[in-house]
């Protein structure tokens, strides 16, 4: 579409495509994933939150200055645990501090404060799903032997 200036339109050249890109990239820097998937759930019924959560979560809140990726992570999960209701965010987050530099311990450890705010309850679910994070992490391939075949 051409605007009234005559300029072409384009969807990185507005802000909020701008927030759209930054954000995918942002969620791919620290998932190890693009977030098509999430783009693809929600395609049908809700598009429009799929991109907020992308341009919002990921393009704004995610990359603001003052906490590396990191400790937001962590801070994440700890308020996931506090919901006590949000097993599936919690999985993707518990990895995703893994990813950004997180340790393992770290991140029990932060389950475990959240016990004392929380409730024992929500703190004892989330650590039954930090060890099977841990698990699927332990049970995956190596980043250089995911391409082979020839078990070597």
């Amino acid at each position: 579409m051409t605007s009234q200036s005559g300029e072409e339109d384009d969807e990185s050249r507005s802000p909020d495509g701008d927030r759209l890109a930054r954000g995918r990239a942002r969620l791919a820097e620290i998932t190890g994933r693009s977030g098509a998937e999430v783009m693809a759930a929600l395609g049908e019924v809700a598009p429009d939150f799929a991109r907020y959560i992308f341009e919002f979560g990921y393009g704004d809140i995610y990359s603001r200055p003052g906490l590396d990726l990191r400790t937001r992570m962590l801070a994440t999960v700890a308020g996931l645990v506090a919901l006590g209701h949000a097993r599936r965010e919690l999985e993707v987050h518990i990895g995703s501090a893994l990813n950004v530099g997180a340790s393992r311990e770290e991140v029990v450890e932060v389950i475990m404060q959240m016990a004392l705010y929380a409730g024992f309850p929500a703190a004892l679910d989330a650590l039954l799903v930090a060890k099977e994070v841990f698990a699927a992490r332990d049970a995956a391939p190596a980043p250089e032997d995911a391409g082979r075949s020839d078990g070597t």
